[in-house]
């Protein structure tokens, strides 16, 4: 089971089809946890939440739009419904395009804003609803919000995702706030992880050459090693790591934090 025990308790994770939020995923079910997984991708996210189900853990599949407010409380319910409860929430669906600011498209900018920040503050009030005192949860729990060291770092390309990101930093705070004075005992914390070598970061390198930032991928990716003090890209079971530790009781007086998993890039 390892040092945090989820047992018993129910995790909703967006984004989890695929990527870094399956990793997740796979992290909180082997930490005990029953996880349901909330995308988008219907035939991605059911594959996931079966293999979960084959490794012996319980997990379930909800679609989620997460820019949806209907969709979200149509998922919550029926993750407390399926499952029995709701005890943790990651908000880690996410949409990076890379773009120059001279080139911004209104509509891509627009469709980040939406995925990045308006899903996970839509992701807070039901989780809030849900797991507050008289909520159909009711028990308190934990809300761990996805960031990316891009909140924390001037990266070219990557203008409008950098400002979402910092932007989940602030929503992530004042939830905390709240929470805290309307003794909601739910405690909310966000993640910044640094850039992974999977789909999104291999695009994102790819990007930034197309847009003559960088010669080629490779260096772009040494760029960001550059920048980095332990001197490697991360990998998704780091940051699954941190997510299985804030949402446990090792993390019962931490709230309104924010986790920088990016090898010291960020500081």
């Amino acid at each position: 089971m390892g040092a945090y025990d989820l047992t018993g308790r129910t995790a909703l994770v967006t984004g989890g089809a695929g990527g870094l939020g399956a990793e997740m995923a796979e992290a909180l079910a082997r930490a005990g946890a029953a996880v349901v997984i909330g995308d988008i991708k219907e035939d991605a996210g059911r594959a996931t939440a079966d293999a979960l189900k084959q490794s012996g853990a319980k997990a379930a599949f909800v679609s989620l739009d997460v820019t949806d407010d209907a969709s979200w409380e149509a998922a919550v319910a029926a993750t407390i419904a399926e499952l029995g409860g709701l005890d943790i929430v990651v908000n880690n669906a996410g949409l990076e395009v890379t773009a120059l600011l001279a080139d911004l498209d209104p509509d891509e900018a627009r469709r980040m804003l939406e995925v990045n920040l308006l899903g996970p503050a839509l992701g807070i009030k039901y989780a809030f609803r849900a797991m507050r005192p008289g909520g159909p949860a009711g028990a308190g729990g934990a809300v761990v919000n996805i960031s990316s060291v891009a909140a924390t770092i001037a990266f070219p390309g990557i203008a409008c995702y950098s400002a979402t990101k910092s932007g989940l930093d602030r929503l992530t705070r004042v939830a905390a706030m709240e929470s805290g004075k309307l003794g909601y005992g739910v405690r909310v914390n966000c993640v910044y992880p640094g850039l992974v070598a999977n789909e999104m970061g291999i695009k994102l390198a790819n990007d930034v050459v197309a847009l003559g930032l960088f010669p080629s991928a490779e260096e772009a990716v040494g760029a960001v090693v550059g920048l980095t003090p332990l001197g490697r890209l991360g990998v998704a079971s780091e940051m699954a790591d941190a997510v299985v530790f804030l949402a446990s009781d090792s993390a019962r007086f931490i709230t309104g934090a924010g986790l920088p998993v990016d090898g010291g890039m960020g500081m």
